[in-house]
């Protein structure tokens, strides 16, 4: 949806904290949406800029009706972990293909005494997998006679998991022609590379498995660097992240510019499209059509070590680290709520440096680590949530992000100018039109 034709209730408020809670913190829309713009685009100025994608940036639900009338909400990307582990955990009456059958539940509760219903993993999905995978670890090594029995299960219940994230990965509503999520993505990148060429190119982190970053700026042109090399057999190679794009602009003198545009993609927690097969220094392989989701890398799947510090997950928690803590650092957090415990000790460590700043786009009444947050009242912290432009929209929604608080490019800034001319220049319709329902909604 076009900025322009957003319809916003002027009526709704969101929260921009910028630490003082004596201070307000509520502003109106669209008024208020403009001083946000204003500071976030001071921000992406920064010397340093990154960004952590999390889940629910790939969450992208839409308002429809049923043959009967009635409101519902359709997924148009991938859902969050939240709904995940739901969905997969949940008790049935009868077993179903592609989920733990009633025999295998039991036999993990009464041989582990681990029940995945339990609200921590059912509200989690990689909760249950760091605790499979340690079962696994433990019962390979195992002497017992009764843990080539459970292992196996272990393992079952292990690729039924992965084959799950894979489906919901790759077979959504974006699979069958729905734009709406990769249009976003898309957008988000085309306002990214704003950026000055003089300064550090930026940093997307991403704890999604999905390939919406990927696919983003492959279709944009853009040219970044994912920690693979090769062209035929992309393998990880973490010195590719030491890498720059550069254009020779004088033959002779050897003189070079950076290339605009150019972006470092890390995704945290793996990819539907790495995998691992064993072969030269540089074994993790990059293939975006897989025919196996049981060999997907996924957190936490290193098949060595039994801890997301194993290769290549150690490089691009490095890479991370490194990053954030540099001077004049900023660090712009969407659809993350800060559950995951490995990211949010970096985040906390990079705080301890007094040009570092952090900005969350999530509902600031949440508990946990962002209610923790809040109550420092650090100036350093801005947090932006709440009512969004319309009713049923969040202001720290990915497409709220996205349209109204991300600064423009000047070309954007003329194609809304432009669009806004068509429409008002744009002759009458009939009022036999108006009536059919083809008024503009």
């Amino acid at each position: 949806m076009n900025v322009a034709d957003a319809k916003i209730d002027e009526t709704l408020k969101f929260d921009f904290i910028r630490g003082d809670s004596s201070a307000s913190t509520e502003y109106q829309w669209p008024q208020g949406a403009e001083i946000v713009k204003k500071s976030i685009a001071e921000a992406l100025n920064a010397k340093n800029v990154s960004f952590l994608i999390g889940a629910g940036c790939s969450s992208h639900m839409i308002k429809g009706t049923n043959a009967e009338g009635a409101e519902i909400w359709t997924e148009c990307g991938v859902p969050t972990m939240a709904p995940l582990a739901k969905e997969f955990t949940r008790a049935r009456e009868a077993d179903e293909g592609g989920f733990p059958t009633a025999e295998e539940l039991k036999q993990i509760k009464e041989v582990l005494g681990v029940d995945i219903g339990d609200p921590e993993y059912s509200r989690n999905l990689e909760r249950l997998m760091e605790l499979l995978f340690s079962i696994r670890f433990f019962l390979k090594r195992s002497s017992l006679e009764k843990s080539e029995k459970i292992l196996t299960i272990v393992e079952t219940v292990i690729s039924k998991i992965q084959k799950f994230l894979w489906t919901k990965c790759t077979a959504g509503a974006f699979s069958k022609g729905d734009t709406s999520l990769s249009d976003l993505y898309e957008s988000f990148y085309r306002k990214l590379v704003l950026r000055d060429r003089s300064l550090p190119r930026p940093w997307v982190f991403t704890t999604n498995y999905d390939l919406f970053n990927e696919t983003a700026m492959d279709r944009l042109g853009l040219p970044y660097t994912n920690g693979f090399s090769g062209v035929v057999e992309r393998r990880f190679n973490p010195a590719t992240f030491r890498y720059a794009l550069a254009e020779q602009l004088d033959l002779t003198n050897r003189k070079w510019s950076a290339v605009d545009g150019f972006v470092y993609l890390c995704k945290l927690h793996g990819s539907i499209s790495w995998t691992e097969d064993e072969h030269g220094l540089f074994p993790i392989r990059e293939m975006p059509f897989q025919d196996d989701p049981g060999k997907v890398m996924i957190y936490p799947t290193p098949s060595k070590q039994n801890s997301s510090l194993g290769s290549p997950y150690a490089d691009l928690f490095r890479e991370f680290q490194s990053r954030i803590v540099r001077e004049q650092s900023v660090l712009f957090t969407m659809g993350y709520a800060f559950g995951d415990e490995h990211i949010n000790n970096i985040i906390y460590q990079a705080l301890t440096i007094p040009t570092f700043r952090l900005v969350i786009f999530a509902d600031p009444e949440l508990e946990g680590d962002i209610a923790k947050l809040r109550k420092l009242n650090d100036p350093r912290i801005w947090i932006i949530g709440g009512s969004g432009p319309e009713k049923d929209r969040k202001a720290h929604y990915f497409n709220t992000i996205i349209e109204h608080f991300m600064p423009q490019r000047p070309s954007e800034r003329i194609d809304d100018a432009i669009a806004q001319v068509l429409h008002a220049m744009a002759p009458a319709k009939e009022p036999s039109a108006v009536a059919a329902g083809d008024d503009d909604k």
